[in-house]
């Protein structure tokens, strides 16, 4: 954690205090810092908070047309839920993934055109040659027997390279854009180093058409193979990403000691990490901060203490006024929902929904309500609605 050294003085009059005082403009705590930018904005959202159901260790959850929500879990259950009934069905025909560290069943999202083709779209860890990597399959959710939803036409489209050891920063969020183009947030995988590396696609926000080739027109794309697929790098952990009203898009990651991170995501932008970071290794060893290396785009916002970021929605609905184009997001060790005025100058956090557990993640519903899953066993699902 980056921490500003300060050597004390004795001033002997309160003038002399007063005079001192513009000269420290950065003397504050984040923690202070945090209280500063939360007083200009006096008027918080209010809402109901409903609990409607609790699943085992869930990771992402989306909703279908009809409303029924699709929510993952690591161990390898996808389940269909109907938030009128609630009751839920598990999916077969589900891949078999890799459970353990930060590993499992991820992300899900459905096609732009799930009405007329059916397919949706799974991350999730799998052990291969070389160790472990994140994934994604594409498949077609069956629905025409109502009580035995399943998954046909499963195929792999996508996965990290090189596949590593360890469990953990496999990212792996994903989003489809308004031209219908899936975007992938990829960890670095606690390796460090490829997230700098243009011959692997760790630590990377990476663009492809929707049967996971690269799309013509990214930034790397001349140089073929993975590389092709980069949009951006330099990342460490993205686990959050939605586009704005303006179509920019946005994305979370997880700092290492310190130094969480919001982005604006730019083409061919390098974010930095690991040359820089406004958090320290968890050894102890100090990161240079992005002050230090202009050439690295740096996050428009940044935490220290930690909010552990685990998803991201950019508010379009009606119900939450307060929150219309403010991102939100969901956070672990802060147990929190995090509200961001993406338009204020510079960008800053609004609000902090004290929400008590880990927050895992986070979904607009079409009538403009919010689902919220916790984080661990019996985690519990919440719909946010206005009070």
């Amino acid at each position: 954690m980056k921490k500003l050294l300060i050597t004390p003085l004795v001033c002997s009059s309160f003038l002399f205090l007063l005079a001192c005082g513009p000269n420290n403009t950065n003397s504050k705590t984040p923690d202070q810092n945090a209280e500063q930018q939360n007083s200009t904005n006096t008027a918080k959202q209010t809402y109901r908070t409903e609990t409607v159901a609790s699943f085992d260790e869930p990771w992402a959850v989306t909703s279908l047309p009809d409303q029924r929500l699709l929510i993952t879990e690591r161990k390898g259950q996808l389940k269909l839920f109907d938030p009128k009934t609630k009751t839920s069905l598990n999916v077969s025909g589900v891949p078999s993934v890799s459970y353990g560290g930060q590993g499992g069943l991820g992300d899900v999202v459905l096609h732009p055109d799930f009405q007329h083709n059916h397919w949706l779209y799974l991350s999730y860890a799998s052990k291969g040659q070389g160790g472990y990597g994140a994934v994604i399959s594409r498949a077609k959710l069956d629905l025409s027997n109502p009580e035995q939803p399943k998954l046909t036409d499963l195929k792999t489209i996508w996965q990290q390279v090189p596949k590593v050891s360890g469990q953990g920063h496999y990212g792996h969020r994903m989003l489809f854009g308004s031209d219908g183009k899936l975007w992938v947030s990829s960890g670095e995988r606690q390796k460090f180093d490829p997230a700098q590396d243009l011959k692997s696609n760790l630590g990377k926000v990476l663009r492809l058409n929707d049967d996971g080739t690269p799309v013509d027109g990214n930034p790397f794309q001349q140089q073929g193979g993975v590389t092709a697929e980069i949009w951006s790098l330099g990342h460490r952990n993205p686990l959050g990403m939605a586009f704005d009203e303006k179509g920019q898009l946005w994305v979370v990651e997880m700092g290492p000691k310190g130094g969480d991170e919001l982005n604006l995501i730019l083409k061919g932008a390098n974010y930095g990490y690991p040359k820089v970071s406004n958090g320290d290794h968890y050894s102890g060893l100090p990161i240079p901060d992005h002050s230090t290396r202009p050439e690295f785009k740096a996050p428009e916002i940044d935490w220290t203490p930690v909010i552990s970021p685990s998803s991201m929605i950019i508010y379009s609905g009606q119900k939450f006024p307060l929150w219309q184009h403010k991102a939100l997001i969901g956070g672990l060790s802060s147990k929190a929902i995090v509200v961001v005025d993406l338009k204020s100058q510079p960008v800053k956090e609004i609000q902090r929904l004290d929400m008590k557990q880990r927050i895992r993640g986070l979904h607009q519903a079409q009538d403009g309500s919010i689902w919220v899953i916790e984080d661990g066993s019996q985690a519990k699902l919440l719909k946010l609605t206005a009070s």
